[in-house]
């Protein structure tokens, strides 16, 4: 009776664990698809603008990123220039499992709004909107990631930098 008793109590303690260790690992996958920490830090690049009627410039650039909210926050401040032009575009996002929101800012052409969008452990698909409209793709690869920004705007189309640590 004894070993039956034992047994009868061994039963629940192991479906608490399972269900602990569950629990765990769901949480770790969760936050493995949040490209934030991975993004946090100084990071120097290059790439080009596409400006009205085709025009590109080639640019040299600096992103930082600053990593906060236990790991759902981020802020971006990426700032890229030549000799004619310049691109100074800061927002600060968050993120909630896999969606991410926030604010934006372009500081030379003085425009401003809304993100919204999709981010996994690679990759942030973001939809930009306010003062232009367009859309903004983050991929990451180790040290390095490559940031794609397209709008509709008047003068600057977009942008389209690679960056590594």
């Amino acid at each position: 009776m004894l070993r039956t008793t034992h047994t009868f109590f061994r039963l629940p303690a192991l479906a608490v664990a399972l269900l602990l260790a569950t629990s765990a690992l769901s949480h770790l996958a969760r936050a493995a698809e949040n490209p934030f920490p991975a993004l946090a830090g100084t990071w120097n690049g290059s790439g080009t603008a596409t400006l009205e009627g085709g025009k590109t410039e080639t640019l040299r650039c600096k992103g930082y990123y600053t990593n906060g909210g236990g790991g759902s926050a981020l802020g971006l401040s990426i700032r890229c220039a030549n000799a004619s032009a310049k691109v100074e575009l800061r927002a600060n996002l968050n993120y909630a499992n896999g969606a991410v929101s926030g604010s934006w800012e372009e500081r030379t052409y003085n425009q401003s709004g809304t993100v919204s969008g999709r981010a996994s452990d690679n990759k942030l698909s973001l939809v930009i909107s306010g003062g232009i409209t367009g859309s903004l793709s983050l991929s990451l690869s180790g040290r390095h990631h490559s940031v794609a920004v397209s709008t509709g705007g008047s003068t600057l189309k977009g942008i389209n930098i690679s960056m590594t640590r």
